[in-house]
């Protein structure tokens, strides 16, 4: 009976009067930041110079988001003050503490690299 009850009470809902505004959790209130690196890789066995830019957002509990180059990685880890991710066949380590990049090419051409921080 009682199921029969709120099946027929939901098309009513719209009735009701608007539920008042509720106080955001501090987890919603928390503030986003972003970092911007920028790192001048060099790309072995080709010596290339490459400038790529990574960006990360981040609050106080952990990083939010990575961007490479303006494009958002599929998924990152985050090992003490490491960034590990991948963009197409590209592993990419990005240490936030002696901000370096280092990447691989699947073993076929390897990066190294040293990043400032962009205000």
């Amino acid at each position: 009976m009682r199921a029969r009850t709120l099946a027929l009470a939901a098309p009513l809902l719209w009735l009701l009067p608007p539920l008042p505004a509720v106080a955001q959790p501090a987890a919603a209130q928390r503030t986003v930041s972003t970092v911007v690196l920028v790192c001048d890789a060099v790309y072995l066995p080709a010596r290339s110079s490459w400038t790529r830019t990574v960006d990360i957002e981040y609050d106080a509990r952990q990083v939010r988001r990575v961007r490479v180059d303006g494009l958002a990685v599929y998924s990152f880890s985050v090992r003490g003050t490491t960034i590990l991710t991948a963009l197409d066949n590209e592993r990419i380590q990005i240490d936030t503490a002696t901000r370096t990049w280092s990447s691989d090419f699947r073993g076929v051409a390897t990066a190294q690299g040293r990043c400032e921080r962009q205000d």
